[in-house]
């Protein structure tokens, strides 16, 4: 493991609000936020907008402290990988020490203000979400295991769960189905990353499937991942939270992606080297959208009836 702190590193100026706001993970905020909105609007019980928009803040912020929090601990590695090495704490912005702070402040806050705007439950799965991404994937399963994405993906799971629990109350299968959707995506979509991230998680000492397994093998494993993912998301269109028009976008969406990860599987690194990753980043660019596409169908589902009782 490169030994590399930023525990005390100085700060190159005085940080502005963009920089802390930056620690938050404002892109990773906004799938947390999309995916707990279509929690919230699929589930079968309405509620008041007021209570809705305060809730999926204090969800917002809540994903903001995961973030701050990852950063802190990641500090020392993510100097030395390319793609992480011009956040906050490694470019000399902002200290760990202030990261730390601000994830445990906020932390702190958004579950005691979503116990008030929601509810109990929906407030501890939230509190769970921020434990599960700081200690079990960033603090054990991250630097431990190849494992560490299959498993630590729940942590970006959780937010339509916690959408469907702000406006029942309760859990249903509906909810999981979404968890799941999320939870069987991160494996694909993080190791088609790593293969053309190149030496960064090597250079980390970070044990991903690349590193421990081979290129080879991480290929295969995109495919074995894909096939019960896609299964499981053309399923979802026959329950409560599908329908025709997911359907239709299940079966797009699907087919391009099964395709995309038997074109990588069937690659070797040569052909890879010589492209520059194409298809491997062209395959990463997909799983952005089949994630927000999957989710806006399901969105559509949601609203349809209400749109069309308007106008009729």
């Amino acid at each position: 493991m490169t030994d590399v702190s930023f525990q005390n590193q100085p700060q190159e100026a005085e940080a502005s609000l963009g920089d802390y706001f930056a620690l938050m993970k404002p892109r990773v905020m906004q799938l947390v936020v999309f995916t707990a909105v279509v929690g919230l609007l699929a589930a079968p019980v309405s509620v008041h907008p007021v209570i809705a928009f305060a809730s999926i803040l204090f969800v917002a912020i809540g994903a903001g402290a995961s973030g701050a929090l990852n950063m802190w601990w990641d500090s020392d590695i993510d100097g030395v990988m390319r793609r992480t090495a011009k956040r906050p704490i490694p470019a000399g912005k902002v200290t760990a020490d202030e990261a730390k702070v601000l994830g445990f402040a906020l932390s702190g806050m958004s579950v005691m203000m979503l116990a008030l705007s929601a509810n109990l439950l929906a407030a501890f799965l939230l509190a769970f979400t921020i434990f599960f991404y700081l200690v079990i994937y960033s603090m054990w399963l991250k630097r431990l295991t190849p494992q560490n994405i299959v498993i630590g993906g729940a942590a970006g799971a959780f937010p339509p769960v916690i959408g469907w629990v702000i406006a029942t109350g309760s859990m249903s299968v509906e909810a999981w189905l979404m968890f799941a959707l999320i939870f069987m995506w991160t494996p694909p979509h993080f190791w088609a990353l790593a293969l053309f991230m190149k030496s960064d998680y090597d250079d980390a000492g970070v044990p991903m499937l690349t590193v421990t397994h081979g290129r080879k093998s991480t290929r295969k494993h995109i495919l074995v991942y894909t096939v019960p993912l896609v299964i499981l998301a053309v399923a979802t269109a026959f329950t409560g939270i599908g329908g025709p028009v997911y359907l239709a976008a299940a079966l797009v969406l699907n087919a391009l992606f099964l395709k995309g990860a038997y074109d990588i599987w069937r690659r070797d690194e040569a052909q890879a080297e010589a492209d520059e990753y194409k298809v491997e980043k062209a395959f990463f660019r997909l799983s952005l959208w089949y994630l927000f596409l999957h989710f806006g169908a399901i969105l559509t589902e949601a609203i349809l009836p209400a749109a069309w009782g308007i106008w009729t």
